[in-house]
């Protein structure tokens, strides 16, 4: 795509949402925004707006951080009473045909999280939420 040097092509180096939100519009994949959050203490005020991007119709959210290096997608939120508020963590680094649900739950791959927990309060995070907003997209699923 031209954003990285020759020697990256081939190579085993990580990219992250940023990186994966040019590749989902170069190669004609879900729409991707970018929301950077300059500190995780900082997520507890974006949840209205992933809530808002999920009861949309909104796709997973990917996320990336720097001191948090765990790799994560989100694909819900739940807000409760006053702060309280979960998110669906699902581990993007899971393969293979689980037999149900509940194994991949048992597993750790996907699980209801305390956001006050789930993320490093000091880390920088980039969300990139997904949706089917272009044409293009739109005419296929139709």
């Amino acid at each position: 795509m031209g954003d990285k040097p020759p020697g990256f092509r081939g190579s085993r180096s990580w990219i992250g949402c940023v990186e994966a939100s040019l590749c989902l519009d170069h190669f004609g994949g879900p729409q991707g925004r970018l929301c950077h959050v300059p500190r995780g203490a900082g997520l507890q005020g974006e949840l209205e707006r992933l809530y808002s991007h999920f009861a949309g119709g909104g796709g997973p959210v990917m996320v990336g951080g720097d001191a948090d290096a765990q790799s994560k997608a989100l694909l819900g939120v739940c807000l409760g009473p006053g702060t309280e508020a979960y998110v669906l963590v699902l581990d993007p680094h899971f393969w293979g045909a689980p037999k149900n649900p509940r194994e991949l739950q048992a597993a750790g791959w996907v699980g209801w999280r305390d956001v006050r927990t789930a993320f490093d309060r000091n880390s920088f995070y980039n969300l990139c939420l997904t949706s089917c907003n272009s044409q293009k997209q739109q005419h296929a699923l139709g």
